[in-house]
């Protein structure tokens, strides 16, 4: 028998591919969006100073957010992940209904690889940073559009952009709340037992992988 990559106790969550387009991601989203906060809010405007660094680097951010994300296509298990994340079952409804009802029990909420509310913060963030990508191109070169449609682009794009720093903060508030998400965020790897608590569904099928691999 072949020794296996990963202790028992460990299940191969992420690869390194995936780690760094999360990790690139949120690094370039979180400086377009600290950028944003040093424009609009005034006390932190007159701390740093320097405006025309700091709209320069929220345009390159913001436009470069795509970037680790589309690096990462290279790899099959970014393409996986994605198809995971662009996938809703049954399981995902159950997930859903127990989460409206504030059912708290594993057994209510069945989940794959990602839960039904994973998959919805990332089908929310794609949709709308591509509406800020638009927006915000509008509003960077004046002469793609007439007046109106940039005065609406500036609306969408200011009123988007405190939806999104609300979402991503809760999102990180749930990344600190669960110590095991975050370590297989770092190393690849959780817990064997969390993963049949959290994400059953994705449990059972690497377990079943690897007896086929084993032969057994």
């Amino acid at each position: 028998m072949p020794p296996r990559s990963e202790p028992d106790s460990r299940l191969r969550r992420f690869s390194r591919a995936e780690r760094w387009v999360h990790r690139a991601t949120a690094g370039l989203t979180l400086l377009c969006v600290a950028t944003a906060a040093c424009l609009y809010v005034p006390q932190l405007a007159e701390l740093v100073g320097r405006r025309h660094l700091v709209v320069t680097v929220h345009e390159w951010s913001g436009l470069l957010i795509p970037a680790p994300l589309l690096l990462g296509l290279a790899s099959r298990a970014v393409r996986a992940d994605l198809g995971r994340l662009n996938r809703f079952g049954p399981h995902d409804r159950r997930w859903l209904k127990a989460a409206l009802r504030r059912d708290t029990r594993q057994a209510s909420r069945p989940a794959g690889k990602f839960n039904a509310g994973q998959k919805l913060y990332a089908g929310w963030m794609a949709g709308a940073v591509l509406v800020m990508l638009g927006t915000g191109l509008l509003m960077w070169f004046t002469g793609l559009a007439p007046l109106v449609w940039r005065t609406s682009a500036t609306f969408v794009h200011d009123w988007l952009a405190l939806a999104m720093g609300v979402v991503i903060a809760g999102h990180i508030a749930m990344a600190l709340a669960r110590p095991e998400s975050r370590r297989g965020m770092r190393t690849g790897t959780v817990d064997r037992a969390w993963a049949e608590v959290e994400h059953p569904l994705w449990a059972q099928e690497v377990n079943s992988r690897r007896d086929l691999e084993d032969g057994t």
